[in-house]
């Protein structure tokens, strides 16, 4: 496939402009925690403690830029902020979930236990 640019990024296949948008290592484990539920900032945090709050934030507005969440605010005090997933993010789930049953074989094959 011919290279492409997107948003003047120079991309080499479509795998590398799709990890751009889901990858790294949190983009993916919040799609997933969205995929059936709503769920509020601090949820999203306490369910992953080892991401930092300048993290999640960021993470959660680059999502929600390339629609793949939305974010929903109550004007209401203190401030309350929901986070769900988008049909965008439902595709995504779809390929995460893949992801995420070829890493279980993986593990097996390497002998990986959980802690």
């Amino acid at each position: 496939m011919p290279e492409f640019i997107y948003n003047n990024k120079l991309y080499y296949n479509p795998v590398e402009f799709a990890m751009d948008r889901i990858g790294g290592t949190w983009k993916m484990p919040i799609l997933w925690r969205l995929r059936d539920k709503v769920l509020r900032y601090g949820e999203l945090k306490k369910d992953m403690p080892r991401i930092t709050h300048k993290m999640l934030t960021t993470q959660l507005r680059e999502l929600e830029a390339e629609g793949f969440i939305k974010r929903k605010a109550y004007p209401v005090i203190p401030p309350k902020v929901e986070y769900s997933i988008t049909a965008r993010g439902r595709k995504a789930v779809k390929v995460i979930n893949v992801i995420r049953k070829y890493g279980l074989e993986l593990m097996e094959e390497f002998g990986v236990k959980e802690k």
